[in-house]
């Protein structure tokens, strides 16, 4: 039976009182300024920026305080957010070829034009703890030379097509659809593909790319290049008859360079991986690349392995960790009734069984 809960309004304004006190912590400790997590928790901000489909260092700093670190409600908060905005019209396609780079490698050649920039990462480390970071206030040593951007830079795959090594890529003229703005559909275009997988769950998408590495679909991929830098954003003002560059973002993207043995319809050649997110989110760049290229096998005439990598709908549909958290975390919430009537029928079940197995053994008895 179900019985109405009373009191709960001000047993969830308690509730919210007790989690702004957790947030806080101990008073005693200066408290995290949203300009310090900006700063120096980077790439939690631009995760939460690239799941949260909003470039806003701030705004994603201060979800993340919110949310005590949590990235997944950090993203549902700069989502919810965004909802509320104005669009005022499209940006033209970045061009990342003029990227200002910060970063660019390539583990396909050595001598790639342009040269490799290792920037700031964690490959070379030691993956030891660095107690010195536990002194508050100490300042590293400065850099020997101070980081220039290289803007730019040709694509290090765009070598290979010269040669016709690697499939072209065909240009994509219709105007994709907005997944921000409308249901997914499937099947889907792979401009569709990719707006998922770029604001798909981090872990989720790493998990599928790793299954790849494993023989879970069939691709061995190699990191054609990967660059992180800044790109310009222009739109196109209407009133001017041109665009106007009105801001850069930083971004991550990551090329793969696939094997591909042919097919009816096309000869032996590389095939391409492709990945792009907000921030330096390389992990996340390289994963996406990866599952992009294991959901191409239709379209490049390739048997079905069955590998979860290469199944669209599995793939799409459970990639988006917003709408997870909201469909698992709905079930703590009160199903009373429903409850209810599971635990009628499982008693009513129950006492039928019981009484044909009491007539079972009675019977076997006489």
């Amino acid at each position: 039976m179900y019985v109405a809960v009373k009191g709960g309004e001000r047993a969830i304004d308690n509730a919210h009182a007790f989690l702004a006190e957790e947030r806080r912590g101990d008073p005693a400790v200066a408290e995290l300024s949203t300009a310090q997590i900006r700063e120096q928790l980077r790439l939690s901000v631009n995760r939460v920026m690239a799941e949260g489909s909003l470039y806003d260092p701030d705004l994603a700093a201060l979800a993340i305080k919110q949310a005590r670190g949590d990235l997944i409600e950090a993203v549902f908060l700069l989502r919810a957010y965004r909802t509320t905005l104005p669009r005022f019209g499209a940006s033209r396609p970045v061009e990342t070829a003029r990227m200002a780079c910060t970063r660019r490698i390539s583990a396909t050649f050595k001598d790639a034009p342009g040269g490799q920039i290792l920037g700031p990462t964690f490959d070379y480390t030691h993956r030891l703890l660095d107690f010195k970071l536990a002194a508050e206030g100490a300042l590293p040593p400065a850099a020997p030379t101070a980081p220039v951007p290289t803007s730019d830079l040709p694509h290090i795959t765009g070598f290979l097509n010269r040669d016709g090594l690697i499939q072209s890529e065909t240009a994509y003229d219709d105007i994709p659809p907005d997944l921000t703005r409308e249901p997914m559909e499937l099947p889907a275009s792979r401009a569709l593909r990719l707006q998922a997988l770029t604001r798909g769950d981090e872990g989720f998408i790493l998990s599928l790319a790793y299954s790849t590495q494993r023989g879970y679909g069939r691709t061995h991929a190699f990191v054609g290049e990967l660059r992180i830098g800044t790109v310009a954003v222009e739109m196109d003002i209407p009133e001017l008859g041109f665009a106007v560059e009105i801001g850069e973002v930083e971004l991550t993207e990551c090329e793969t360079v696939n094997q591909f043995a042919g097919s009816k319809t096309e000869p032996p050649q590389f095939t391409r991986g492709y990945g792009l997110t907000f921030g330096q989110t390389e992990r996340k760049a390289i994963a996406m690349s990866l599952v992009d290229r294991a959901l191409r096998w239709k379209e490049l005439g390739e048997d079905d392995s069955g590998a979860p990598a290469q199944d669209e709908e599995f793939v799409l549909m459970h990639a988006d960790n917003v709408q997870a958290t909201g469909f698992l975390e709905h079930i703590k919430l009160p199903h009373y009734v429903d409850f209810q009537s599971e635990l009628e029928l499982i008693r009513k079940l129950r006492a039928e069984a019981l009484t044909a197995i009491g007539a079972a053994r009675q019977e076997a008895a006489e």
